[in-house]
């Protein structure tokens, strides 16, 4: 162990001795993190070996690496394809309304119920708001199916009472984004909730105490401390949110999709799953998912830059 001038000891021992000894310290820790990293090696980075076939005409008996090379070809084939603007329109419109709608509903969610001090009722709201997250997509499209039909549906009796005539919501392509979304919203907002009431309830209390020395209200207690507080979570969510801006789900939009609506409800993922799987050209479907997670890619570095220039807060 050598020293410095100004006294500080500098080791000039291997990264081997120094891994060694991390490993003998904290052995317990390497092993819990190892599954994870397996998983994520064999389901997760081993199979983008195989995005390889947007550049070939890919071929099931030949393979993926006996398949002919194509090079741009199918890239090319998708920008000059007719449905190529409004799939891109479709995808980032519904997205990004889906993302600037359900980004403060789960905070409004969350700064009430930190202000409930009944704890039956907050205990309770929590159960009802949390509880839809756990139902799969399939049975809340079909809930949503039936609460919206026209002739037997919730939504159509409640309008009769009013002398309205019921509404087709999944007939009509301009309903199709706001059904799709809201009921999203629904289904995930207490689960998002609880992220933010963790975040909540890692703030300092000191700085209640002091908020409450000075006579703050409730309304200037949630703007001053709580806020704040949640910031960083919010700022991380919504950095994620505007990076997976080009990813809509595909359960949902394929399951609530019909001849009526495709005019809106046709998203990158439908039409990748329809081009790949129904009408077998792999390559051009994989070529669409490679420029998608592009598109995405590029929006979570350029949106990590800006949220960190402009709160100096960032994922890296």
């Amino acid at each position: 162990m050598a020293v410095s001038e100004n006294g500080d000891e500098i080791d000039r021992r291997g990264w081997r001795y120094r891994a060694r000894r991390s490993w003998q310290r904290h052995w317990q820790l390497y092993l819990l993190i190892l599954p994870p990293l397996v998983y994520f090696a064999i389901f997760k980075y081993l199979p983008m070996v195989n995005a390889i076939i947007a550049f070939k005409d890919y071929n099931v008996v030949a393979g993926v690496w006996g398949s002919p090379w194509a090079g741009w070809k199918h890239f090319s084939s998708f920008f000059g394809n007719l449905v190529f603007w409004q799939l891109i329109r479709n995808t980032f419109t519904l997205s990004a309304y889906y993302v600037l709608a359900s980004f403060p509903i789960p905070i409004i969610l969350a700064l009430a119920l930190n202000e409930v001090r009944l704890r039956a009722f907050k205990q309770t709201v929590q159960l009802v708001t949390y509880a839809p997250y756990f139902i799969s997509t399939v049975v809340i499209v079909s809930m949503t199916i039936l609460i919206l039909s026209p002739r037997i549906g919730l939504v159509g009796d409640v309008f009769g009472l009013f002398g309205v005539p019921a509404v087709d919501f999944l007939g009509r392509a301009d309903y199709f984004r706001h059904v799709y979304v809201w009921s999203d919203i629904w289904q995930t907002t207490g689960y998002s909730a609880v992220i933010y009431m963790a975040a909540l309830a890692s703030i300092d209390p000191s700085l209640y105490e002091a908020a409450k020395v000075d006579g703050a209200s409730r309304i200037q207690k949630i703007i001053h401390v709580d806020i704040p507080g949640l910031m960083p979570t919010a700022i991380i969510i919504l950095i994620l949110g505007v990076g997976n801006i080009m990813q809509v789900g595909f359960e949902k939009a394929f399951l609530l999709q019909n001849p009526l609506n495709l005019s809106q409800s046709e998203i990158i993922s439908t039409y990748v799953y329809k081009t790949g799987l129904l009408n077998a050209n792999f390559s051009l479907a994989t070529a669409i998912n490679l420029f998608n997670a592009m598109i995405n890619l590029v929006l979570l570095v350029g949106v990590n830059a800006v949220a960190k220039r402009v709160t100096g807060r960032s994922l890296w």
